[in-house]
């Protein structure tokens, strides 16, 4: 069975998307970092014009839930003023930018991500979803990143630009990056790439240039987990979900400089002391970190079930590795891949997928939440 059509779009800011308890505002922190005042403005917004919840996408970015319609305007105002946008709204849809969160003031991470703000307005038109990452950090470590167009560097510390797909990228200079993404972009375009919509999709059926194949990037290094590190604090949001007064009092209470999503549901806060944070994952390994659920119903009007709440339970009983996938309905938005164990909603209950995806064929199906928990029990 085929993966079944998702309908809409990515969520942005002026753009967004209505879903079951309202409107998904995006936020893209420029170069993912928000400094203490515009995080505590955010969680602040999230409560005033939303239902006080945040989300932490996969490619570092943070939506505020259950927005009205008559509350959008001023939502984006106050994102204005907190410069959190943009004021052009084309723009800002293009901003889909990844960098690697160890980033430092005067560094080639920063200077190639304000190098590539500086000509976005003037590159080639893209299909909405496409994006960039800017890899060049201490480690590699948006390999997994959904990205088209990649900054990386070589094992022997050369910079190159590869095409997502392509096992080898091109060598540029930071006063050559820009030019070259033009180019690469431009070649994408002229060769029928808008058609395909991602640039993986695009070289599995047209080559890149040779000129383009010089280099593989360097292997990636071992991901960021909580706790402390050099450049924070790292901790963890389960499910991807970030309650806005438990981050403003974490923010706070941690007195944070500043806050730098991650990917894996994490997210750093620069200059943090050591402080409880009982809303947050704060120990590596923690099943809340694997498990995935999306919102579920009531807030996706395509769910046919709850799903964080089972999905919570039963995290504590997966045998150690074991991944575990429940999904509202089967598209699988949350985690459009393989699980070991896959739970689907179905009509008010689930359908169990063993080593599969949510529009596989299922194992059992028709099971109450009493039944699910005895077949975890047993794996």
């Amino acid at each position: 069975m085929s993966a079944p059509l998702v309908k809409g779009w990515c969520p942005g800011a002026y753009r967004p998307m209505m879903s079951g308890d309202g409107l998904v505002v995006r936020v893209r922190p420029w170069l993912g970092h928000l400094d203490a005042t515009q995080v505590l403005g955010l969680c602040d917004a999230a409560e005033r014009f939303g239902n006080g919840t945040i989300d932490l996408t996969s490619r570092a970015n943070l939506q505020v839930r259950g927005v009205s319609e008559a509350d959008h305007p001023a939502l984006i105002e106050t994102f204005q003023k907190l410069n959190l946008l943009d004021t052009d709204p084309a723009i800002e849809a293009r901003r889909n930018i990844a960098v690697t969160p160890d980033w430092q003031e005067g560094d080639l991470t920063q200077k190639l991500g304000l190098a590539l703000l500086g000509v976005l307005r003037h590159l080639p038109a893209l299909p909405a979803k496409m994006g960039f990452a800017i890899d060049t950090g201490h480690i590699g470590q948006l390999a997994t990143c959904s990205a088209d167009f990649r900054f990386e560097l070589s094992d022997d510390g050369a910079l190159i630009l590869r095409a997502d797909g392509a096992r080898l990228g091109k060598t540029v200079t930071i006063e050559t990056a820009t030019e070259e993404l033009t180019n690469l972009m431009t070649w994408f375009v002229e060769t029928g790439g808008v058609k395909a919509g991602r640039m993986h999709r695009h070289l599995s059926q047209t080559p890149l240039p040779r000129e383009w194949l010089e280099l593989p990037p360097r292997k990636q290094g071992q991901q960021a987990s909580p706790g402390e590190y050099a450049m924070g604090r790292v901790l963890g949001a389960p499910f991807g979900q970030l309650v806005a007064p438990s981050l403003a009092r974490v923010m706070q209470d941690c007195k944070a400089k500043a806050m730098r999503p991650m990917q894996g549901r994490l997210f750093v806060l620069l200059g943090a002391c050591d402080m409880p944070a009982p809303d947050f994952v704060t120990k590596p390994n923690d099943p809340m970190l694997s498990v995935h659920a999306c919102p579920g119903a009531p807030y996706c009007p395509q769910a046919e079930v709850s799903t964080r709440d089972i999905a919570q339970a039963l995290a504590p009983k997966l045998p150690e590795g074991c991944s575990l996938h429940v999904s509202g309905c089967a598209k699988g938005c949350a985690h459009p891949h393989a699980a070991d164990v896959t739970l689907v909603g179905a009509n008010g209950q689930f359908n169990l997928v063993r080593d599969g995806t949510p529009w596989d064929e299922p194992r059992q199906s028709a099971l109450t939440a009493k039944m699910v928990h005895q077949q975890i029990e047993r794996v």
